[in-house]
């Protein structure tokens, strides 16, 4: 009996894990959004090479790395560091947050719009 069990716990991890690996990737935009506000929007999809910029609050700086599709914090002034750990996001599944500067970084799958805002 505890066989069965073990088996079938492990065939639905293992159809998880191949459902979050197989799936497509959704994400072709970054948008950038601090404090709730959307301050940068970035089409991945057009991107040929690295593009380097700065995100400057009153709170710190977050200096935000994008490559063909994908984007990452490369360094932060906040004292944890976790959105630089976050490393690489290419897919919708989570995004970085810099819960210090109010940072967010997320995918969607609208490439229609390429904008610095404010």
């Amino acid at each position: 009996m505890w066989i069965i069990i073990i088996l079938i716990i492990l065939l639905i991890s293992l159809a998880a894990a191949a459902f979050l690996w197989l799936r497509p990737a959704t994400g072709e935009r970054a948008e950038i959004w601090v404090d709730g506000e959307l301050v940068r929007s970035v089409d991945l999809s057009k991107i040929q090479e690295p593009e380097r910029f700065t995100v400057e609050t009153d709170r710190g700086v977050n200096v935000i790395l994008a490559e063909p599709g994908r984007i990452r914090v490369e360094s932060a002034d906040c004292p944890d560091k976790v959105c630089v750990d976050a490393g690489w996001l290419s897919d919708s599944a989570a995004p970085i947050v810099c819960l210090p500067h109010r940072l967010v970084i997320r995918l969607s799958g609208d490439a229609s719009l390429d904008t610095e805002v404010g």
